[in-house]
């Protein structure tokens, strides 16, 4: 790629995201709640009435999920792919702080209370909130889904609203999920009646392996009711590995028919998606 298409290529994709994310402005209690916190309506099962392709239509505040044009997931395809080094290397500083964790019914939440930290995104600072699980992926790569994706919620003092994803094969255990495992038994369906909140005490957000400074970027949506659009997406390249055990336990925790809870992946509706990687003549990026 030439230098006149890079730098048309770079203002091109920073217009798209100052239009996606432009108004949406949300109160830190909001985004730490934007995606729905009661399963009910919704499922993930078509046929149902109320499966993804039928989510636009069970609430007007969802209209988005239906007729969105930057929704996610995407499949992220190589041929779509654009290499952009100018992205820079994804800063992060976490430091632990309480937190809880939530069984919502589709899936298990990790929300940190006080300030866990944050990370940079082409300058712009957003602060952690929460993170949950999905299984199998809800991103696919070249068509391919793996086992488990998590997804790291941040927040900027605008109202801006940033998603790490991170994808699992099946493998050895992962450190973070080796910590909380006891205690998503303990507010699994099967766990202690009507307990549906656990205390964790202090926890490290470090101890979230990204395992590479490659990544993919592009600006979607949440992948849930409302599907909120003008969201900062970032893929780590790296797949990462789970047990089987832990996938069982994110799986028997949640409620009956929620066990697989990855929405299908969108259409890209021309968006771009870009790949940054370390430039290796002499350095990284």
């Amino acid at each position: 790629m030439g230098v006149p298409s890079i730098r048309s290529s770079f203002f091109v994709f920073f217009a798209l995201v100052f239009v996606a994310l432009h108004g949406l402005l949300v109160t830190l209690s909001a985004a730490s709640e934007s995606e729905v916190a009661d399963e009910t309506p919704f499922t993930y099962i078509e046929g149902t009435g109320k499966g993804p392709k039928e989510w636009g239509r069970i609430d007007p505040r969802w209209r988005e999920c239906g007729t969105g044009k930057l929704q996610s997931p995407i499949d992220l395809l190589d041929e779509r792919v654009q290499v952009f080094p100018n992205l820079g290397k994804l800063k992060r500083d976490y430091k632990p702080a309480p937190a809880t964790v939530r069984n919502r019914g589709h899936d298990i939440t990790v929300m940190w209370k006080g300030d866990a930290g944050k990370i940079n995104i082409n300058g712009t600072y957003y602060k952690l909130l929460q993170c949950h699980w999905h299984s199998p992926s809800e991103h696919t790569f070249n068509g391919s889904r793996y086992d488990l994706e998590l997804h790291v919620i941040h927040l900027s003092s605008h109202g801006e609203i940033a998603v790490i994803g991170i994808v699992y094969t099946y493998g050895r255990p992962d450190p973070f999920l080796t910590k909380l495992l006891e205690h998503i038994r303990a507010v699994g369906k099967k766990g202690v009646v009507g307990k549906k909140e656990r205390d964790l005490g202090v926890i490290n957000p470090g101890i979230i392996k990204f395992g590479s400074r490659k990544y993919f970027r592009y600006i979607g949506s949440l992948t849930v009711p409302p599907c909120t659009e003008g969201i900062v997406w970032t893929i780590v390249g790296k797949v990462r590995t789970v047990s089987r055990e832990q996938v069982r336990a994110l799986r028997e925790a949640v409620h009956d028919g929620y066990e697989s809870n990855a929405r299908p992946t969108q259409q890209l509706d021309g968006r771009a998606v870009w790949l940054y990687t370390p430039r290796v003549d002499g350095g990284a990026a």
